[in-house]
Parts: C-alpha cells; sequence; structure tokens
C-alpha cells in the first residue's frame, strides 16, 4: 500500500465569523471522507477566521493512483471551496 499526505492552507479573504468560516468550508468531511482511501481533517488554524489548514491521507495500492487522487481532491478543492487555495504541501510515504 502507498500513502500520501495532501495538505491544503485556504485563504478565505473577507470571513467575518467561525460561522461564516464553517458554511464557507462546509462539506469538506462529508465529500471527501465517503472514500474509504480517504481520511480528512481540518489540521491548523481552526480558530483563525481568514485561512483554514485541511490534511487529506491518501492510501491507494499504488503511488500512482495515490498521486491521482491527490490531484482530483486539489483540484475539486479550488473549484468549491468559497477561498483561495494558497498552499499545497504533499507527501509520500
Amino acid at each position: 500500500m502507498n500513502l500520501g499526505i495532501l495538505t491544503l492552507r485556504i485563504s478565505l479573504p473577507g470571513c467575518a465569523s467561525l460561522k461564516e468560516k464553517r458554511q464557507r468550508m462546509r462539506g469538506m468531511h462529508q465529500r471527501y471522507g465517503r472514500n474509504p482511501a480517504v481520511a480528512v481533517c481540518e489540521s491548523a488554524d481552526r480558530d483563525r477566521l481568514e485561512t483554514s489548514e485541511w490534511t487529506f491521507v491518501v492510501v491507494k495500492p499504488t503511488a500512482p493512483e495515490v498521486e491521482s487522487l491527490c490531484n482530483e481532491i486539489e483540484d475539486k478543492v479550488q473549484r468549491t471551496v468559497d477561498g483561495r487555495v494558497m498552499e499545497t504541501t504533499r507527501e509520500m510515504l
């Protein structure tokens, strides 16, 4: 099995409250956590209004499959989240 860790730091300009932040980031667990090959969590900046950091752990039989799923997650986050991905970190184990 191959394991990949994808961490995305997302900027949420103009976010005025934690409630608004939760609304803008809502569905991250539902969208990505349904896949049995993916674990997802908000890994940092939980109390900061204008940023959010999310980490995805991807497990697949081959490294290309892990890389492909990480690419898919990153692309989908960029399209669906009301914010901007500012930093992406990937680690393959």
